[in-house]
Protein backbone atom coordinates (compact mmCIF):
# COMPACT_ATOMS: atom_id res chain seq x y z
CA UNK A 1 0.00 0.00 0.00
CA UNK A 2 0.83 3.73 -1.19
CA UNK A 3 0.83 5.72 2.14
CA UNK A 4 1.57 9.34 1.49
CA UNK A 5 3.19 11.58 3.90
CA UNK A 6 2.47 15.34 4.36
CA UNK A 7 4.28 18.44 5.28
CA UNK A 8 3.14 22.01 5.12
CA UNK A 9 5.78 24.49 6.10
CA UNK A 10 3.93 27.87 7.13
CA UNK A 11 5.85 31.21 8.04
CA UNK A 12 6.01 34.77 6.61
CA UNK A 13 8.12 35.81 3.66
CA UNK A 14 11.46 36.18 3.70
CA UNK A 15 12.23 33.61 6.47
CA UNK A 16 13.38 30.89 4.27
CA UNK A 17 10.31 28.70 4.10
CA UNK A 18 11.14 27.76 0.21
CA UNK A 19 14.50 27.06 1.31
CA UNK A 20 13.91 24.89 3.77
CA UNK A 21 10.92 23.20 1.27
CA UNK A 22 13.72 22.39 -0.83
CA UNK A 23 15.88 20.74 1.45
CA UNK A 24 13.45 18.68 2.54
CA UNK A 25 12.21 17.67 -0.73
CA UNK A 26 15.81 16.82 -1.13
CA UNK A 27 16.14 14.13 1.73
CA UNK A 28 12.89 12.56 0.43
CA UNK A 29 14.51 12.61 -3.12
CA UNK A 30 17.58 11.21 -1.70
CA UNK A 31 15.74 8.47 0.34
CA UNK A 32 14.40 7.22 -3.14
CA UNK A 33 10.48 8.02 -2.58
CA UNK A 34 8.84 10.39 -5.15
CA UNK A 35 8.45 14.07 -3.77
CA UNK A 36 5.95 16.68 -5.29
CA UNK A 37 6.24 20.06 -4.08
CA UNK A 38 3.79 22.94 -4.06
CA UNK A 39 4.24 26.78 -2.62
CA UNK A 40 1.73 29.76 -2.35
CA UNK A 41 3.37 33.39 -1.88
CA UNK A 42 0.92 35.56 -0.94
CA UNK A 43 2.80 38.70 -0.58
CA UNK A 44 5.32 37.51 0.68
CA UNK A 45 8.04 40.58 -0.37
CA UNK A 46 5.61 42.46 2.20
CA UNK A 47 6.03 39.92 5.31
CA UNK A 48 2.62 38.25 3.75
CA UNK A 49 1.99 34.22 3.97
CA UNK A 50 4.23 31.92 2.52
CA UNK A 51 3.20 28.13 2.29
CA UNK A 52 4.73 24.89 1.08
CA UNK A 53 2.96 21.38 0.40
CA UNK A 54 5.66 18.69 0.66
CA UNK A 55 3.91 15.39 -0.06
CA UNK A 56 6.26 11.93 -0.31
CA UNK A 57 5.75 8.20 -0.90
CA UNK A 58 5.98 5.43 -3.08
CA UNK A 59 3.74 7.68 -5.32
CA UNK A 60 2.37 11.04 -5.21
CA UNK A 61 -0.08 11.87 -7.41
CA UNK A 62 -0.52 15.40 -6.40
CA UNK A 63 1.35 18.46 -4.62
CA UNK A 64 -1.83 19.62 -2.47
CA UNK A 65 -2.45 18.30 0.52
CA UNK A 66 -5.56 17.72 1.11
CA UNK A 67 -7.89 19.22 4.10
CA UNK A 68 -7.15 17.44 7.54
CA UNK A 69 -4.15 15.08 5.92
CA UNK A 70 -1.32 17.02 6.87
CA UNK A 71 1.55 15.03 9.21
CA UNK A 72 3.71 17.40 10.59
CA UNK A 73 2.78 21.62 10.56
CA UNK A 74 6.42 22.46 10.09
CA UNK A 75 5.91 26.26 10.74
CA UNK A 76 8.06 29.69 11.38
CA UNK A 77 5.86 31.84 12.83
CA UNK A 78 3.16 31.54 15.93
CA UNK A 79 0.23 33.05 14.42
CA UNK A 80 1.18 31.57 10.27
CA UNK A 81 0.92 28.19 12.27
CA UNK A 82 -2.75 28.97 14.24
CA UNK A 83 -3.91 29.57 10.93
CA UNK A 84 -2.73 26.05 10.22
CA UNK A 85 -3.79 24.09 12.82
CA UNK A 86 -7.28 22.81 11.23
CA UNK A 87 -5.53 21.00 8.33
CA UNK A 88 -3.41 18.75 10.39
CA UNK A 89 -4.66 15.27 11.25
CA UNK A 90 -6.19 14.17 14.42
CA UNK A 91 -2.87 13.15 15.49
CA UNK A 92 -0.39 15.41 13.69
CA UNK A 93 2.25 17.06 14.84
CA UNK A 94 3.70 20.57 14.89
CA UNK A 95 7.30 21.64 14.40
CA UNK A 96 7.11 25.47 15.42
CA UNK A 97 9.85 28.61 16.19
CA UNK A 98 8.23 30.56 18.76
CA UNK A 99 8.76 33.83 16.42
CA UNK A 100 5.91 36.46 16.56
CA UNK A 101 5.60 38.60 13.63
CA UNK A 102 3.25 41.32 13.63
CA UNK A 103 0.91 41.03 10.44
CA UNK A 104 0.34 44.59 8.88
CA UNK A 105 -3.03 44.83 10.99
CA UNK A 106 -1.31 44.37 14.46
CA UNK A 107 1.40 46.82 13.47
CA UNK A 108 -0.98 49.32 12.53
CA UNK A 109 -2.91 48.93 15.58
CA UNK A 110 -5.76 47.79 14.12
CA UNK A 111 -5.57 44.50 15.91
CA UNK A 112 -3.77 42.93 18.40
CA UNK A 113 -1.55 40.05 18.62
CA UNK A 114 -2.75 36.90 20.20
CA UNK A 115 -2.29 35.23 23.55
CA UNK A 116 -0.95 32.19 24.71
CA UNK A 117 -0.73 30.57 21.10
CA UNK A 118 2.08 28.19 22.24
CA UNK A 119 -0.07 26.63 25.03
CA UNK A 120 -2.98 26.96 22.71
CA UNK A 121 -0.69 25.27 20.00
CA UNK A 122 0.12 22.26 22.99
CA UNK A 123 -2.89 22.04 24.47
CA UNK A 124 -4.25 20.89 20.75
CA UNK A 125 -1.51 18.57 19.62
CA UNK A 126 0.48 17.42 22.76
CA UNK A 127 3.20 16.02 20.77
CA UNK A 128 4.07 19.46 18.93
CA UNK A 129 7.70 21.12 19.42
CA UNK A 130 8.25 24.69 19.95
CA UNK A 131 11.75 26.02 19.63
CA UNK A 132 13.30 29.05 20.35
CA UNK A 133 14.80 29.30 16.39
CA UNK A 134 15.48 32.65 16.34
CA UNK A 135 17.86 32.92 19.77
CA UNK A 136 19.43 29.51 18.46
CA UNK A 137 19.69 30.92 15.19
CA UNK A 138 21.88 33.88 16.71
CA UNK A 139 23.74 31.25 18.81
CA UNK A 140 24.98 29.74 15.38
CA UNK A 141 25.57 33.17 14.03
CA UNK A 142 23.45 34.49 11.36
CA UNK A 143 19.82 35.33 12.53
CA UNK A 144 18.92 34.06 8.83
CA UNK A 145 19.16 30.29 9.87
CA UNK A 146 16.42 29.86 11.66
CA UNK A 147 15.06 27.27 8.94
CA UNK A 148 18.09 25.39 9.20
CA UNK A 149 17.67 25.33 13.41
CA UNK A 150 14.13 23.95 12.32
CA UNK A 151 15.16 21.29 9.83
CA UNK A 152 17.75 20.00 12.40
CA UNK A 153 14.43 19.31 14.77
CA UNK A 154 12.30 17.85 11.69
CA UNK A 155 15.48 15.88 11.11
CA UNK A 156 14.91 13.76 14.64
CA UNK A 157 11.33 13.61 13.90
CA UNK A 158 11.71 12.25 10.48
CA UNK A 159 12.78 8.67 9.45
CA UNK A 160 15.53 9.31 7.12
CA UNK A 161 19.31 8.93 8.16
CA UNK A 162 21.75 12.24 9.23
CA UNK A 163 23.94 11.71 5.92
CA UNK A 164 20.74 12.15 3.86
CA UNK A 165 20.37 15.46 5.60
CA UNK A 166 23.86 16.48 5.51
CA UNK A 167 23.93 15.68 1.74
CA UNK A 168 21.09 17.40 0.97
CA UNK A 169 22.08 20.76 2.65
CA UNK A 170 24.98 20.40 0.85
CA UNK A 171 23.66 20.35 -2.11
CA UNK A 172 20.79 23.45 -1.33
CA UNK A 173 22.75 25.87 0.61
CA UNK A 174 25.65 27.98 -0.86
CA UNK A 175 29.12 27.23 0.30
CA UNK A 176 29.92 30.38 2.02
CA UNK A 177 26.95 30.06 4.01
CA UNK A 178 27.14 26.28 5.25
CA UNK A 179 29.59 26.19 7.71
CA UNK A 180 26.92 28.49 9.68
CA UNK A 181 24.04 26.73 8.38
CA UNK A 182 25.78 23.65 9.32
CA UNK A 183 25.99 24.60 13.19
CA UNK A 184 22.47 25.70 13.33
CA UNK A 185 21.44 22.41 12.04
CA UNK A 186 22.97 21.04 15.18
CA UNK A 187 21.48 23.60 17.24
CA UNK A 188 18.18 22.65 16.64
CA UNK A 189 18.99 18.57 16.66
CA UNK A 190 20.02 18.92 20.32
CA UNK A 191 16.10 20.44 20.50
CA UNK A 192 14.31 17.17 19.76
CA UNK A 193 15.17 13.62 21.52
CA UNK A 194 15.14 10.98 18.88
Amino acid sequence: MNEVKNILLAGVGGQGILLASEVIAEVMLLAGLDVKKNEIHGMSQRGGSVVSHVRYGEKVYSSIIPEGEVDILFSFELLETCRYLPLLRKNGRVVVSNWQISPPAVARGAQIYPENLEEKICQQFPSSVVIDGLNLALTAGNAKTVNTVLLGALSNILPFGRELWMEALQKMIPARLLDVNLKAFELGCGEVSQ
